[in-house]
């Protein structure tokens, strides 16, 4: 019985031809261009095949292709040059290598005894990030599954840092309305809950208002609670905004704050030379969260955290046990199961490296830098169509806007403008997002993917135009 058989009950001739198949479908799925569907809704049949194991095993290939035919060809195609909402993630071919050859090797990026050359991958890449925000020698940090274990870990930080235990009860921890709902969950996940978070007012751009900060910091001080912790963001989901962070470092640093910053979305514009300006002040953050799976076009599962003194990691996430002693750290770096919360991962670097490998900084910066110009490009084409208008002007790739002509109530627009979005996704020539700006539904384009055009853009608003105004005569 040969190895295959003895692993899996399959045959290397199977197996092979399994490796074709998905060969033929990486390079369908990577040439699928503009004519290919957003989206998909599945069969209920389709479905309906995919919950059930059988109690005898049935052959690779019908297996396989039941894998490929009925699950992951339906649903929203976030790696679509058309997919706006949310914000998408149009992983890259060669990110698909590289998670690729991860996974077949399956390493364990715990500690460098078992991986070390992915695990050198993963310190030179923390360390290239490092630099591109600005961190000095001290920094460092590590991959992990995405903004929200970043974020969780930053604040997990956060409260060891600034709060004894004591205090913990009495912590308080500042951000916006338009910061990530994955900040929320972290706090409460820390044990910081709902009583103890400040909710701070925003400018007219939504960004977090200094002034403001300043004001609940001092309310809170004088109450008997302990600010410990501000959440500020280089990137919203909602516009794209970021925070000032020069004065809302100004404040951390007068009133012994940690300052976290969710550049999850948008540090990426970090590695764009033309962009680069708009991050000043990230390099004062005390931790970041950064994901590789959105603007760095990664496959999902690829997020790092920074911090800027990286020697504070192990007082939160380090810990001895005796059947870890095999894999102790042999140098002066710690593993990295003592930066983070995760004993087990995956390595999750592998992928980037790859892509950068082939790209290059610049190629990649080039990458981020041309999404910024498709959001441009749909703000011309919404501010030269009648009856449409820019809720928020285009600022890191995304664009909010609404249909909104005169003589159409705010109540009915909202419902045009939400059907709108609606029809254009079932139809699959696009995916927009709607979300809530002043209390008005919205229409959102997120546009990050390498090979979307502004013809895209436009043709994108001229067909949510023709919905929305046969909506509207009805």
């Amino acid at each position: 019985m040969d190895d295959f058989a003895r692993i899996g009950g399959f045959t290397a001739e199977e197996f092979d031809a399994a490796l074709r198949r998905l060969a033929d479908r990486a390079r369908e799925h990577a040439t699928r261009g503009g004519d290919a569907p957003a989206f998909r809704r599945a069969s209920t049949d389709a479905l309906s095949r995919l919950g059930a194991v059988p109690d005898q095993g049935r052959p690779l290939e019908t297996a396989l292709e039941a894998l490929l035919s009925d699950a992951m060809a339906y649903g929203m195609d976030t790696g679509h040059r058309r997919f706006f909402a949310f914000i998408p993630s149009p992983a890259s071919p060669l990110s698909w290598l590289g998670d690729l050859a991860a996974s077949i090797h399956n390493r364990h990026a715990g500690s460098e005894l078992q991986s070390e050359g992915a695990t050198a991958i993963e310190r030179g890449l923390v360390r290239f990030l490092c630099d591109a925000v600005g961190y000095g020698e001290g920094a460092g940090g590590l991959f992990v599954s995405g903004g929200s274990m970043a974020n969780l870990a930053g604040l997990c930080l956060a409260r060891d840092q600034r709060l004894t235990r004591e205090e913990r009860p009495r912590g308080v921890v500042y951000l916006t309305r338009e910061t990530h709902a994955s900040v929320a969950k972290a706090l409460r996940v820390i044990g910081v809950f709902d009583g103890q978070i400040r909710t701070v007012a925003t400018d007219e751009a939504l960004r977090m208002d200094p002034a403001a900060l300043a004001r609940a910091v001092a309310e809170d001080r004088a109450g008997g609670a302990t600010p410990f912790a501000v959440v500020a963001s280089a990137g919203t989901t909602n516009t794209g905004a970021i925070d000032p962070l020069p004065e809302i470092a100004d404040i951390c640093g007068r009133e012994g704050l940690w300052l976290h910053v969710d550049g999850a979305y948008g540090a990426s514009i970090a590695l764009s030379p033309a962009h680069r300006s708009a991050l000043a002040g990230i390099e004062r953050a005390d931790s970041l969260s950064w994901d590789a799976h959105k603007w760095l076009f990664q496959t999902y599962g690829c997020g790092v955290l920074l911090a800027r003194d990286a020697s504070l990691l192990p007082g939160s996430f380090a810990l001895t046990s005796d059947y870890l002693r095999d894999g102790a750290a042999e140098g002066a770096q710690p593993n990295f199961w003592d930066l983070g919360p995760e004993l087990t991962r995956p390595d999750r670097a592998a992928r980037l490296w790859l892509t950068l490998q082939v790209m290059g900084r610049a190629g990649v910066g080039r990458a981020v830098a041309h999404g910024v110009a498709l959001a441009e490009a749909a703000e011309r084409a919404v501010r030269t169509t009648p009856g449409w208008r820019v809720v928020s002007p285009a600022q890191l790739a995304i664009l909010v806007f609404r249909y909104a002509p005169d003589g159409l109530s705010d109540e009915m627009a909202d419902a045009v403008n939400a059907v709108a979005a609606r029809r254009l996704m079932e139809d699959g020539f696009a995916v927009v997002g709607t979300t809530r700006i002043g209390g008005r539904l919205c229409l959102r384009m997120c546009a990050i993917h390498p090979d979307a055009t502004a013809t895209d853009m436009e043709e994108t608003v001229a067909r949510l135009d023709a919905l929305a105004r046969e909506l509207a005569d009805r």
